[in-house]
């Protein structure tokens, strides 16, 4: 299949599904239909029984893309993959897995956009690297980084140096999360120093603290932690971190309704701040975006039933206070 690009980066987060989203949008204008795959995906939600990678689902709920959710994800790494794989080693499956769902995707699309997952040696531990599975595909690349001048070309052209190894062409390079106030200095130079490695720049895109923020949904799942109420606030952005380490009074000043609350599941006092001017209905602005009780201590059955009668996501985490906020 000729119609086809791998979106690469030079590290995790650096924007390649917001790249495949709006990749997508401009393809759809041009292309009847559009198939999308992430062949490797290390986050993961189950659907049907089946393990699917996150941003698979985003891009499906999203645009309707051509062909099945277990062919858009056909690899999903589970807790404990990586010492398996070593003990026992099985590259051909992963392989077959991988070049099947493609053909599928590929035999009812008329444009299919891959999806890579961080820098270009990850997965290498299973021998799935970012560049072994551009070149498995066939695949020509765009290069995902993040703001900046000289820390986005060193890394584009460290990820380079092992696409070029297996073959594999960068055909572009995006960069993301650019200061607005730096844009055009940024945009200059980047060019420019890219141009001068024989590399293209072909979009660059303004950073958005909106579109950094993660949700409630992705902190459950990062730290692992069990959700006790408010799944329906699964979704709320999270903009800044307050650590219930002072008085109640004192941390409300703190509070609004972007903010996570950390704290200890046996301060009672400062959860019922956070609480209450979501249970009178006097300030939304005041209800946090979401809670996390470290400790492993729920409050008590009282506190439990408060906080089952607001919709703010309320996790239990088996840690610290200080290890979670680190995370």
């Amino acid at each position: 299949m000729k119609n086809k690009v791998y979106i690469a980066a030079t590290r995790q987060n650096d924007g390649k599904t917001i790249t495949c989203l709006g990749l997508i949008a401009a393809l759809k204008k041009r292309f009847e239909k559009v198939g999308y795959i992430k062949p490797v995906g290390q986050r993961y939600v189950e659907v049907n029984s089946h393990k699917i990678d996150e941003d698979a689902v985003l891009i499906k709920d999203v645009y309707d893309v051509q062909g099945e959710l277990t062919d858009m994800s056909p690899i999903a790494i589970p807790r404990h993959f990586t010492e398996n794989y070593i003990d026992n080693p099985n590259r051909d499956e992963l392989v077959h897995a991988v070049k099947l769902s493609f053909e599928r995707i590929a035999s009812q699309s008329d444009m299919v956009v891959v999806e890579g997952t961080g820098h270009a040696g990850v997965g290498s531990v299973f021998d799935m690297s970012n560049a072994d599975v551009a070149a498995l595909l066939d695949c020509k690349v765009v290069i995902v980084s993040g703001g900046g001048v000289g820390r986005p070309i060193d890394e584009i052209m460290l990820n380079k140096a092992m696409f070029d190894s297996l073959g594999v062409q960068i055909i572009g390079v995006i960069i993301n999360k650019v200061e607005e106030e730096k844009y055009e200095k940024i945009k200059s130079y980047v060019t420019r120093g890219l141009q001068r490695k024989g590399l293209e720049v072909v979009g660059m895109m303004p950073y958005r603290p909106m579109l950094s923020s993660p949700t409630m949904g992705q902190l459950l799942e990062n730290i692992e932690g069990k959700l006790i109420s408010g799944r329906e606030g699964l979704r709320n952005v999270v903009g800044k971190m307050v650590i219930g380490a002072m008085p109640a009074h004192q941390a409300l000043e703190y509070m609004n309704d972007d903010a996570l609350l950390i704290t200890p599941g046996t301060r009672e006092d400062v959860i019922l701040a956070a609480l209450s001017s979501c249970l009178l209905g006097t300030s939304r602005d005041l209800c946090v975006a979401g809670m996390i009780l470290t400790g492993d201590t729920p409050p008590q059955p009282s506190i439990m039933e408060l906080l089952a009668k607001t919709p703010t996501p309320v996790i239990l985490a088996n840690e610290d206070t200080y290890t979670v906020a680190s995370k």
